[in-house]
């Protein structure tokens, strides 16, 4: 095993014109980051897991970083047969790739960790937050890996739940296993070339033999990790109906039983603009040995569960490459220096920055309120699953479009050094577009939020948890009548939205909801946690990507919204 220990500090300082962050903590530098976890997970857990968030903040700032780089330029390749002319795929990848892979799957068990009764030396389940704050951590470094790990987690939560007992007996152990040599990946081949989002025009057949086994014929045409031991497929059954009733689920082995690999084979891999560390490919079933997982008939009702996962890994991604790219820029401007001064300490600069820092911050906290959302559904809370239902769209639907704007405009903190392939400027930027296709286009995803407030009847419970909020709060009143007047708006827009013919305003409205859900969630935790800052980016999201305001005006912060009528002023100031 190897171990790394990250440098102690940057490498950049004042005495060079050229400043570099590499070998920070980014677990220890974080602080805003340390005022959120105090709110959201317990005192105790916190203290276990607090020298974990800090080892693997030491690897991303330094060893994980250099892992990431060279895998990023070393991408996989794939090999059809042995040199002694044996038919035998691979997946050829590059040893960085494979160290991260045992870093991230065995050591700190991030596909795993949310189906054992004991990780990291912690006993009993672990709430999701944790796991999403060690990907938080691990994805400033390393973005590619962090797919595969998802669908591994993702795929081992739908076959717990839908899978028959047999099912799950004779695979959950390699899918819960820290053993490198043992432990199993999953994957999901459900793309086609003309069934991408439209589920209802799957065309892979799977006909029963007459002994009850499936075998499956089609094409898939974006499998991600296409060398995983196990991949959740979408199919239909050839007797069976058309449309969507027709689509099952189906576990497909890479390895049978009796050691031969199953029939299907990788026909090529993807030439990706971003995740070049991590396998994509086409793959084609030829009569591929799978099982029927759930109701037959009912496969993209039990695959929702596995997307709908995948989609909140997405806005964690997505938060952690812009908390990277902001925390670049901040050092950037803090080191270097230009006209006799270092750049944030002049008043463009400093607004610039903070146009970076609000969709990162908006980031990070919709994603602790999903993750409560989700452990408090998981136990079955009344609303709990409603309310999941309705922030897993919208943080993936709006922390991947943000993410995209973020990390290009934190390249150009950097000047024309951020363009160079040297550092980590463009791979965040080639991968930040990733999170707004895979899981669900923009549209789709945007489209989910209308069903969630359609069938499932999540606006009043979002409403209803968002007034919990401002009422703990105890804000400023103009501020808190300002937040309140913008949520009533926009549950207004959102209802237009879930009307016929209201589709044309599914992205107007979720972008809304997602704003003033997450102003309203930042101005609780600066009131619980004493951030001032926190509840100045909470009022920058209402003034600038909510409220009207006139272009050719300079802005203006109301004077009433910080007055100081709150219990928590004091400890704001």
């Amino acid at each position: 095993m190897t171990d790394f220990a990250a440098p102690s500090s940057a490498a950049g300082s004042a005495s060079h014109p050229v400043p570099d962050r590499h070998g920070q903590n980014l677990f220890s530098t974080d602080t805003e980051l340390h005022r959120l976890l105090a709110l959201y997970l317990p005192a105790d857990l916190l203290r276990h897991m607090q020298p974990h968030f800090e080892r693997l903040g030491a690897l991303s700032g330094g060893p994980l970083d250099e892992l990431a780089h060279t895998a990023d330029r070393n991408p996989p390749t794939l090999t059809l047969r042995t040199r002694t002319g044996i038919d035998r795929q691979r997946v050829n990848k590059h040893p960085a790739y494979v160290e991260m892979e045992r870093l991230a799957l065995s050591e700190f068990g991030l596909a795993a960790m949310s189906h054992r009764d004991e990780t990291l030396g912690w006993q009993g389940k672990m709430p999701p937050l944790v796991k999403y704050v060690l990907t938080y951590l691990f994805v400033q470094a390393e973005f590619g890996l962090c797919c595969p790990v998802s669908m591994t987690d993702s795929l081992t939560r739908t076959l717990k739940k839908f899978g028959t007992p047999e099912l799950v007996a004779k695979y959950l152990p390699r899918l819960t296993s820290l053993d490198f040599d043992e432990l199993a990946q999953g994957a999901m081949f459900m793309t086609e070339q003309a069934a991408g989002s439209d589920i209802a025009a799957t065309a892979t057949l799977a006909h029963r033999e007459a002994d009850g086994s499936w075998r499956l014929r089609g094409d898939k045409w974006f499998c991600s990790n296409p060398d995983a031991d196990f991949a959740m497929v979408l199919a239909r059954a050839d007797d069976g109906l058309a449309g969507m009733k027709g689509v099952s689920l189906f576990l497909l082995p890479r390895v049978l039983d009796d050691g031969s690999a199953n029939a299907y084979r990788i026909i090529r891999l993807k030439d990706k603009l971003g995740t070049r560390s991590m396998a994509s490919g086409e793959i084609r079933l030829e009569g591929a040995v799978a099982f029927l997982v759930g109701e037959g008939g009912r496969g993209f009702v039990q695959m929702a569960d596995m997307v709908n996962n995948s989609r909140l890994s997405n806005g964690v991604r997505a938060a952690g490459l812009m908390r990277r790219a902001v925390a670049e820029a901040e050092f950037i401007a803090s080191e270097r220096r230009a006209f006799g001064r270092t750049l944030d300490q002049m008043p463009l600069m400093q607004r610039q920055l903070d146009k970076l820092r609000v969709p990162a911050e908006q980031a990070r906290t919709m994603v602790c309120q999903t993750a409560l959302a989700l452990a408090r559904s998981d136990a079955g809370e009344p609303d709990a699953y409603a309310l999941l239902r309705i922030l897993t769209p919208l943080v993936k639907f709006r922390a991947c479009r943000d993410a995209r704007k973020v990390t290009g405009d934190a390249m150009e903190v950097r000047g024309g050094c951020g363009y160079i392939e040297e550092w980590s400027d463009p791979r965040l930027v080639r991968d930040a577009h990733l999170g707004s296709i895979w899981e669900g286009t923009s549209n789709i995803v945007a489209l989910d939020v209308i069903r969630a407030v359609k069938r499932e009847g999540s606006l009043p419970v979002l409403r209803a948890h968002c007034k919990a909020l401002l009422d703990d709060a105890a804000l400023a009143p103009a501020f808190a009548q300002a937040l309140r007047g913008a949520l009533a708006r926009a549950a207004a827009l959102a209802e237009t939205a879930a009307r016929e013919g209201g589709d044309v305003l599914a992205r107007q409205a979720a972008s809304a909801l997602y704003h003033c859900t997450s102003a309203i969630a930042m101005a609780w935790e600066a009131a619980r946690g004493g951030s001032g800052p926190r509840l100045r980016w909470s009022q920058l999201v209402l003034l600038h990507r909510v409220l009207p305001r006139d272009p050719l005006s300079p802005d203006a912060m109301p004077a009433d919204w910080n007055a100081a009528a709150s219990r928590n002023a004091a400890a704001l100031a």
